[in-house]
């Protein structure tokens, strides 16, 4: 996900965007390779999804930090919600269906720097495992963890979740999630039979997945430059239809219980759309950032700090593909072609015979 750019001047400003590995520049001229179509394109991003993603993290999760909070991902909020409530809510919510109690272990894949986790372990008592392959994000995970809490029910493993069963116990576990993570997955089938294997039978793996909608149009050119804005700024091989997802988790072997976009239960009288916190408003402080003076005074500052070294070479790429892919975010939210929250619930069957 994306975050302020407002914040990211103040992140680079504490040297925060240097992250794990120093070499900004280095690395995000690496990262947008990635993506030029004439160079491999799709199957690059798919081979070298894990240097790809690794990558994109060290250079962002410090920033992601300072201007979204240590939980990396959207949330549908009501009116009468702050921004840090509706986060909890949404983790909270995937809690209860996700059944998690005391005496159980989970694992949340893809875990960030554990804040999910977190908040999911406390209020259900259950264990959970992060799993993470970045080892920057990782050591942040077992930093929080000691310092706030609950050491006792959270733990973590640093391994890709295209490869879980090499380090968890086949059929150990009494349920899996994921928030906003496996979108990175280069293969959704494998990375979801990959889940299924460390499962017990009767378990249940839930998620928020990043995904297109029914209303997105492969032959719209707007929606094809928001779909491709959307992955390139958020380190994803490709965005899936939402009916993809879903038949991926049939094909791995799970029963589908349900599954819907969370976002299209907005409801303007009511509600504050997803996506509202990275929309431009002249009007309001917090989004005068995302507009067009606002982004170029951004710019401006940063390019400054930059060149006195306040901030590392690299430092204003890193802001201005944050700053672009928030306007894609929005264009997607805005369209209804894109959601950040499409839920599934699966049951690995009692009779498993995978």
């Amino acid at each position: 996900m994306s975050t302020a750019n407002f914040n990211i001047m103040g992140a680079a400003g504490q040297g925060a965007i240097t992250g794990k590995k120093g070499n900004v520049d280095e690395t995000i001229s690496g990262f947008r390779g990635l993506f030029d179509e004439k160079k491999g394109g799709l199957e690059q991003r798919k081979t070298n999804y894990m240097p790809m993603v690794n990558n994109f993290y060290d250079m962002v999760t410090d920033i992601y930090e300072y201007g979204w909070g240590q939980s990396f991902h959207f949330a549908p909020r009501n009116k009468s919600e702050t921004f840090e409530t509706s986060v909890f809510r949404h983790e909270v919510y995937l809690a209860h269906k996700m059944e998690m109690k005391r005496g159980t272990k989970y694992i949340d894949i893809g875990c960030g720097v554990g804040a999910p986790g977190r908040a999911m372990a406390r209020v259900s008592e259950a264990h959970v495992v992060g799993i993470n392959n970045n080892e920057y994000q990782i050591e942040k995970c077992r930093k929080y963890v000691k310092s706030y809490g609950p050491a006792d029910l959270c733990s973590y493993v640093q391994s890709d979740f295209m490869n879980l069963s090499k380090v968890l116990q086949p059929e150990s576990l009494d349920g899996a999630f994921h928030v906003e993570a496996m979108c990175h997955a280069p293969d959704k089938v494998a990375a979801f039979k990959e889940v299924f294997k460390v499962l017990k039978p009767g378990a249940l793996f839930g998620g928020y997945d990043w995904v297109v909608t029914h209303l997105f149009d492969p032959n719209n050119e707007v929606h094809q430059k928001i779909k491709k804005g959307i992955e390139l700024g958020n380190s994803l091989p490709e965005l899936p239809l939402f009916s993809f997802v879903i038949e991926a988790l049939k094909t791995a072997g799970f029963e589908v219980i349900e599954h819907r976009d969370l976002a299209a239960d907005f409801s303007e009288q009511t509600d504050i759309p997803w996506y509202d916190s990275l929309d431009a408003r002249y009007t309001d402080l917090k989004n005068f950032p995302h507009t067009t003076i606002g982004m170029w005074v951004s710019h401006q500052l940063i390019r400054t700090m930059e060149t006195l070294r306040l901030a590392p070479k690299g430092t204003t790429s890193v802001h201005d593909l944050l700053v672009t892919t928030a306007k894609d975010l929005v264009a997607g939210g805005k369209t209804g072609t894109f959601t950040p929250m499409y839920f599934f619930l699966a049951r690995k069957p009692l009779n498993n015979k995978k």
